[in-house]
Formats: structure tokens, sequence, C-alpha cells
């Protein structure tokens, strides 16, 4: 300035509005500019093809398809396993229904019903209750039911291990498929030890997503066998999702699993740290999402916001925080110092 005063520089914000939010680390970054390519949709591109191979060896699938979204993969996922005029049968919070554009109605024609659960939790003989028969002309069959673990709208909760069991054992004699929406699989994994190949053996389709919690900028990976994956690059091709030289992407990817899945224990206890100082039961935190009930969302996240903290309203009377790659302990601090402030007045 003229007088030769200078301007404070204000600290970047805290955002915990979501996983998706992060962006590639310089080693990320490093490894995508040296990532070896081709063109992917000639299946010519190295490094796609190695995550391709890596990430259905660890769900214990014969096959996978990088795709640029979980919503392209959870899609392409109930179409590869229910046919139009048909069902798929899912929690009436998953992100499926709620945020994917009615996607399954305006492109496959596939209907979707779904069953309001506890907050998102899976109960196996619930949804099987509501199952409508095959062969019967009256009635809408339903061909899949879709399960998301983590659950986001249930607050990043974990699927119980025995329910999802229950309801893959139940389905092998019904003919009915199961897709999961694996968007946030990982954390469902580090937060219950479950083994990724166990969730991946209880699906016949999965999708699982390399931008949230991994950190990845691009991309989600469908998981099934080598028969509906074939199928898939042809439903990937049709929606505009065949990509070029995307091992730039798939690099991303490979790197965050290399170095990205051991971490995610550590934005689940910043969870813990930021529940517990807003007086949240750190009970109910069971992965990376705090939610705060019965606050004014709006005015609190305009209040944060004020004060370089960026928080998600799910409705005027919920806000979610959810701990990510980009907020260390210093910004969960701060984040706590700001929000608790606010509750408090």
């Amino acid at each position: 300035m003229a007088d030769g005063s200078t301007t404070a520089t204000r600290p970047a914000p805290v955002d915990l509005r979501s996983d998706t939010v992060t962006r590639p680390t310089a080693a990320m970054r490093r490894a995508m500019a040296e990532a070896e390519v081709g063109d992917d949709v000639y299946g010519e591109d190295p490094s796609i093809t190695a995550l391709e191979e890596r990430v259905a060896a660890m769900f214990g699938h014969e096959a996978a398809l990088f795709v640029p979204s979980g919503t392209m993969g959870n899609q392409i996922g109930m179409r590869l396993v229910c046919e139009p005029g048909q069902e798929v049968l899912c929690d009436a919070d998953a992100h499926v229904v709620t945020y994917e554009m009615g996607a399954a109605a305006a492109i496959f024609g596939i209907s979707t019903r779904t069953v309001v659960s506890d907050g998102g939790r899976l109960d196996a003989g619930q949804l099987i209750e509501q199952v409508r028969p095959k062969g019967d002309w009256h009635l809408t069959a339903t061909a899949a039911i879709a399960v998301e673990n983590s659950h986001n709208r249930g607050g990043g909760l974990v699927q119980p291990l025995g329910e999802l069991r229950r309801l893959w054992d139940w389905s092998r004699g019904a003919g009915v498929a199961v897709h999961l929406d694996g968007a946030r699989i990982w954390n469902a994994a580090a937060a219950s030890g479950t083994d990724l190949a166990t969730y991946g053996r209880l699906a016949d389709t999965a999708s699982v997503c390399l931008s949230k919690g991994l950190g990845a900028p691009v991309g989600s990976v469908l998981v099934a066998s080598a028969e509906r994956i074939a199928t898939a690059r042809l439903w990937r091709k049709r929606l505009g999702g065949g990509m070029r030289q995307a091992g730039v992407l798939a690099a991303a990817g490979l790197h965050a699993l290399d170095h990205h899945l051991p971490r995610l224990a550590e934005d689940h206890e910043h969870a813990q740290l930021l529940a517990k100082r807003l007086g949240v039961d750190p009970a109910t935190v069971e992965t990376n999402m705090v939610v705060l009930d019965d606050v004014p969302a709006q005015l609190v996240a305009e209040a944060a916001k004020a004060q370089g903290v960026l928080v998600g309203r799910v409705n005027p009377r919920r806000l979610r925080m959810v701990t990510n790659l980009d907020v260390d302990r210093a910004g969960i601090d701060r984040a706590a110092d700001v929000l608790a402030g606010l509750l408090d007045r």
C-alpha cells in the first residue's frame, strides 16, 4: 500500500463441507504428471488397466471399470443387474435416489422404490419383506437391492456386516441382485476392520469412489464379473464416459491406494475430537462425519463461514461436518472453537 502498511493475510478456510473438496497433494500431482498413458477407449492405457486390475482384486471380483464419477458407477452398476421396467429397492435416504437426479428412471427406465430405515442402517429383513417377485405381471419385479456403505445421509454410519451377509445369502436363492454404493467403503473398512474383499464379495456390482476420503481429484471404479464389466464398457461409452489418455487420473487413484488408505483413521479420529468439542455423542460418529441436529443450519453455516469455517447444510435443522485429507488437527481445533462459540450463543 502507498503508506507502507500491510494487509494481514487471512488463513485459508477450514473446509468441512465434504471430503470431495480435497485437492491432490504435491506427491499425487507428481504421480499424475509422470503417468504412463495410452488411449483407454482402445483399451491401451496401462495406468487405467493397472488401476482396474488392482481394485478388482481388492474387492474380490473378476474385473473393474474406471468411470468419471460415482453417479455413473452406481447407475451403470444398477443397469447391469436390472432391466428397464424392473425396480431397484433401497433405503429412502440412499444416494442413488437422493442425489443422482432420477438417473435410473430418466436414462435406463428403471423404477426405484424405497424403504424408510432407522437412520440409514441396513435391516435385511425389512428390505426382503418389500421385494416383489418376478413372474407376476401385476407387479413391478424387484431385480436388485442397493446398499450404501458407509451411509452418507446416515452420518457416515457403517452397515452391519451380519445384515449384509443375511441379505446376500437370501438374494442367492431369490434371484435378486445386490448393488453396493461403496463411495466411502474405504471409511467403512477402516472403521470396522472388515476386509474390502469381504464387502466386495457380498455384492454383484459395486461402485467405489477415489475422489472422497482417498483424495484423488476425479473418478470411481465399478467392480463386477468380467462379463458384466464388458457390458459396462458399452454403457460407459454410450453415456459419454469413454476417456482417452485418462491414465493421468488413474495415477492419482493408484497413488491414493498406496498412500492414503492408512490415513483414513486420522480423519475418523478428527471426527471424534470434533464431536466431543461440539457436544455430539461420539458413539454416533462411526467414520468421518459429524452431524449437528436441531440447529438453525443456515444461520450457523453463514456465521461460521464469516469466520473461515465451511460446513454443509443437510436441511434447515441439520448441519454436517466431514473431516478430510485437507484438514489437519489445527484445522479441527479452529473449526471446533468457531462452531462451539456459535452454538453457545
